[in-house]
């Protein structure tokens, strides 16, 4: 992935629902029709794949026809074996029994799943290496493959391909990418190989993104069967020689005949566990459901809004509503540099609570942090005798907001168009707001005088800043 900040978290289908789907996937279908047709006669190589004599039998029992037949059942084959679904009783004799592991296929979706991921670290080793027919030209004598004469390095075709699917997988994450949609592959290629600095692409950068393409082509065709993408391949077309002429109309415009890969839920599911496995942190929406309303706060710090209202209504749905507002205003409190976006988010979770909050709402209307929170949810409801707030809270409240604004979403047009509202509905609001005894208050002062447009006001948000840190002692 292009750079290390936090991924955004991914919405899993239910266990039992992946369970099912990594079943009846191609690859993990026919591992286990073979581990259940092998028997006493079934013999493989000093490698563990069937013999060349078998591979024919196990194609017709898998149903497979074609040139490509004996190549499926013998990729078949091999994952049956990494799996445990089939194990090797005598190397020398190349015979073979049923594995411990295929009682798995019927166990708890755990079990299911563990299986298929290792089905995935297959396929995704198989995706990596080069077309059989050039494995073989570079062979030498000895049987010893001459990687040089391939031009390709394993390691580097591996990280790759980890590459590609990082990116992959961070687009169908990210709330502004294509979601359930496909992604075209000359915009995943690109993402790896054009730098985010450069404007207009050279043509030597062209050149490797189009070669790139083509390496994710072979490369997406492999990984469909075990389930992990969907892909729609590079139109054959595209790929005739220039003076062949197209067997039909060709639509010129049309970005599909690129190629469109599009991650399924389980391929979701299964990179994000490969993610976890490799120490990077990929949270999930849920992970918060069971932890404690701080946690809440702080782990949706960095949620984009829709995923952080998805995990709060989690939260909010394991527990009883009174009991889990009290929690959230506690939590809520602090003086840290986090606790502001803590608060907005507070405030953000009680907009999904009924009137049964109010309770625990009227309780805070006297903390200095927690007051102007709770004037505004009781207000916004309707509901009578809510005390006026000091103009000091107002003040206060306004420090903070625009605190948690920024650390949730830095300078954004929305919050310079929160300055300018501020600066223009209170003439006097700077030579009040740096006496506002906020942790922040400098730090906001500070924002305001980059964020607004206007340079005198800007200049009178700078001398504001200036003497709150020097009320602060900074």
């Amino acid at each position: 992935m292009s750079d290390s900040s936090p991924l955004p978290p991914v919405r899993l289908h239910p266990e039992a629902e992946l369970a099912r789907d990594a079943l009846s996937t191609p690859l993990l279908a026919r591992a286990a029709r073979l581990a259940r047709w092998a028997g006493q006669d079934t013999r493989v190589d000093a490698g563990g794949g069937l013999v060349e004599e078998q591979l024919p039998a196990a194609a017709a029992h898998l149903g497979l026809t074609g040139d490509e037949a004996a190549a499926h059942a013998s990729e078949a084959w091999r994952v049956a074996v990494d799996t445990g679904l089939v194990e090797i009783v005598d190397e020398e004799e190349g015979t073979v029994a049923t594995g411990e592991d295929l009682a798995l296929l019927s166990g708890s979706p755990q079990d299911v799943l563990g299986v298929w991921l290792t089905a995935l670290e297959t396929a995704l080793a198989d995706a990596s290496v080069p077309d059989l027919d050039d494995l073989v030209d570079a062979m030498d004598d000895g049987g010893e493959v001459d990687f040089a004469s391939l031009d390709w390095d394993p390691q580097a075709e591996q990280e790759f391909l980890d590459g590609v699917l990082g990116n992959l997988y961070l687009l169908t994450v990210s709330e502004d990418g294509p979601g359930d949609g496909p992604v075209p592959l000359p915009a995943l290629a690109a993402s790896m190989i054009v730098p985010s600095d450069m404007g207009e692409p050279t043509n030597d950068v062209l050149e490797q993104v189009s070669d790139a393409m083509m390496r994710l082509d072979d490369q997406f065709r492999v990984l469909e069967p075990v389930g992990i993408v969907e892909y729609q391949p590079v139109d054959e077309a595209l790929m005739a020689d220039a003076d062949e002429e197209p067997a039909g109309a060709v639509d010129e415009t049309d970005v599909s005949r690129y190629g469109m890969v599009r991650l399924t839920p389980l391929g979701l599911y299964g990179l994000r566990s490969r993610l976890l496995e490799a120490g990077i942190p990929a949270p999930a929406v849920g992970d918060l459901a069971d932890k404690g309303a701080d946690a809440l706060l702080d782990g949706t710090s960095t949620f984009p809004p829709s995923a952080a209202q998805a995990e709060t209504e989690q939260w909010l749905d394991r527990r009883e509503p009174l009991a889990a507002v009290r929690e959230l205003l506690t939590a809520a409190r602090g003086s840290d540099s986090g606790a502001p976006l803590r608060r907005l988010r507070c405030q953000q979770a009680l907009s999904l609570v009924g009137a049964v909050a109010e309770p625990a709402l009227r309780e805070v209307l006297d903390d200095a942090e927690l007051g102007g929170l709770a004037r505004v949810w009781l207000t916004e409801r309707g509901f009578g005798d809510v005390p006026p707030p000091s103009q000091d809270m107002v003040f206060w409240l306004t420090v903070d907001t625009i605190a948690a604004q920024l650390a949730a979403e830095g300078n954004s047009e929305e919050l310079q168009a929160l300055v300018e509202g501020l600066a223009q509905q209170h003439g006097g609001f700077f030579a009040a707001a740096w006496r506002v005894d906020h942790p922040a208050t400098a730090d906001v002062l500070e924002a305001m005088g980059r964020l607004h447009p206007d340079k005198r006001v800007a200049k009178e948000a700078r001398k504001a800043a200036f003497k709150a840190r020097s009320q602060q002692g900074g």
